[in-house]
């Protein structure tokens, strides 16, 4: 099963709404994980190390070490960048389906934008 690592911009309702549909799902916040503040290359290092996706809304510098990582050939679980716009029911309606219809070796190199 997928695992996820919320980047703190997350809309907490996303979570919530994950697990309140499905309370098997496995989404850690940074804030939980002792991340609070961590740049971005932390975040994708220890969501690597976790083997956890990475959720987030920052498409300003995280998308672009999320490629870094993979041109240097380094450990990158997966980004899914959910979008400014997207409503949280859509948003929970889709990890949903994420993570019922694919593995975690799926997103290893990815960067994916919501709505799919």
């Amino acid at each position: 099963m997928i695992a996820f690592l919320a980047d703190e911009n997350l809309k907490r309702q996303v979570i919530s709404g994950l697990l309140r549909r499905n309370p098997t799902v496995d989404v850690v916040r940074g804030q939980d994980a002792g991340l609070t503040g961590a740049e971005d290359r932390t975040l994708l290092e220890w969501a690597a190390e976790q083997d956890r996706v990475l959720l987030t809304r920052d498409v300003q510098t995280l998308v672009g070490f999320a490629w870094e990582f993979v041109r240097l050939g380094r450990p990158m679980s997966g980004v899914i960048v959910l979008g400014r716009n997207l409503r949280v029911s859509q948003a929970v309606e889709e990890l949903l389906l994420i993570t019922e219809c694919s593995e975690p070796e799926d997103w290893a190199g990815v960067v994916a934008y919501l709505p799919l």
